[in-house]
């Protein structure tokens, strides 16, 4: 199991990833925001 730690960091979001109402976000956009996850899948 994965476990962060206070200094661990977050990779950044893969290049080829196709984002849903935005062109696309790198992490430094977020931060100092709020940031809300939802994983979903259809089936």
């Amino acid at each position: 199991m994965f476990s962060a730690g206070p200094r661990d960091h977050a990779p950044e979001f893969p290049a080829h990833l196709d984002w849903i109402g935005h062109p696309g976000l790198r992490l430094g956009d977020l931060r100092g925001k709020v940031v809300i996850l939802d994983f979903w899948t259809y089936g």
